[in-house]
């Protein structure tokens, strides 16, 4: 049963106040959760470039190939003929058309379809499959679409495995492999539903049609939603990508174990940074001359900071940041609060050693 438009907007009536506000939300928590789990959007990685650059270009061989020029012929539209047109009349006018005549493979398709049976299916499956299928019979149509399954499914094996390989985690890391699941049961899914489409589709209601206009071009249709299906898939996957890489969308927070490793590696640079600053300030008190020098910096600079904390501009500025915009009291209390902070895990280790 068709769907009408009268249908679509009742239901869009009646779903639309319960799923527009599920989809906002769902939209503010995609553009809230970088800044929920504290992280930053980032550059696109190398590696993810390199699969976004995959998906671009076979996204456009797809639409490219839905073009005309790259569909197998159909001699009832370049001919401008009728279901019914005799198929002498037919490959005549074919063959008025054609540079050189009749080709041998014109030749074993007007065999093909001088019946209506075999026009009909000539529209469900193309011209190839009526063609060169040796076993297929007009009496079991069924024969006609097992041959056409491979045919049907070499392009999304082609796509399955570019998405296996733009997905893959040697070759784009990580941020690729969280979308290799979803982007194979995708493909599959494509695939599954254009072979469903192929096999409960009626090709016997084009018997009615008395114009060319009012005939179903199944194959040549399918053709093109195969193609605009397959682009629309790797161009949603590398979109999904290019979010995620890059922090934008469908962030896969750090583990519990991710967040220690880097914290210890944090502990161990400040670590080293402060071994490094103490042997390098026990260097400078043992040597006399490194000594002096560092002696004679601090006085040349508390001398420079005096000569300039007396000036007349400066003491102005300070007086009138104190009066107008610092609030003494506030700023006592901050650092009071910053003191105490710093003190206290000193304060703990103290009493637990103390306590040992």
């Amino acid at each position: 049963m068709a769907i009408t438009w009268g249908t679509v907007k009742s239901l869009l009536l009646f779903f639309g106040p319960i799923l527009l506000p599920k989809a906002v939300a769902y939209y503010r928590s995609v553009r809230a959760a970088p800044s929920i789990h504290g992280m930053s959007i980032r550059p696109i990685p190398p590696a993810v470039q390199r699969a976004l650059l995959i998906f671009l270009i076979i996204s456009l061989s797809f639409l490219i190939n839905t073009f005309p020029k790259f569909s197998p012929e159909n001699i009832f539209s370049v001919t401008g003929s009728r279901l019914q047109i005799p198929t002498d009349v037919l490959f005549t006018r074919l063959s008025g058309i054609r540079p050189h005549g009749l080709t041998p493979y014109d030749e074993i398709l007007r065999s093909k379809i001088g019946s209506l049976e075999g026009r009909l299916l000539y529209f469900r499956f193309g011209p190839d499959v009526l063609s060169e299928c040796q076993f297929c019979n007009p009496e079991d149509p069924n024969s006609y679409f097992y041959y056409a399954i491979p045919g049907i499914l070499i392009p999304h094996m082609f796509n399955l495995y570019v998405i296996a390989l733009a997905t893959s985690g040697l070759f784009t890391g990580k941020e690729g492999a969280v979308w290799r699941t979803t982007g194979t049961i995708a493909a599959i899914a494509v695939a599954i539903m254009e072979v469903y489409l192929v096999s409960s589709y009626n090709y016997q209601g084009n018997s009615r049609a008395t114009r060319l206009e009012d005939i179903d071009f199944f194959f040549w249709k399918m053709r093109i939603y195969r193609g605009v299906a397959l682009a629309a898939l790797d161009g949603l996957l590398g979109w999904v990508l290019y979010l995620s890489s890059t922090n934008r969308a469908f962030l896969n927070p750090p583990s519990t174990a991710e967040r220690i490793e880097l914290s210890t590696r944090i502990l161990d640079l400040a670590r080293s940074k402060m071994s490094a600053t103490g042997v390098l300030r026990n260097t400078i008190v043992r040597n006399d001359g490194l000594r002096n020098r560092s002696q004679e910096y601090w006085i040349q600079e508390g001398q420079v900071t005096r000569a300039i904390m007396e000036e007349r501009e400066v003491v102005q500025s300070v007086q009138n940041a104190l009066e107008n915009r610092i609030n003494i009291a506030t700023i006592s209390a901050d650092a009071e609060t910053y003191a105490q902070n710093i003190m206290m895990p000193l304060t703990g280790m103290q009493q637990a050693n103390g306590a040992t």
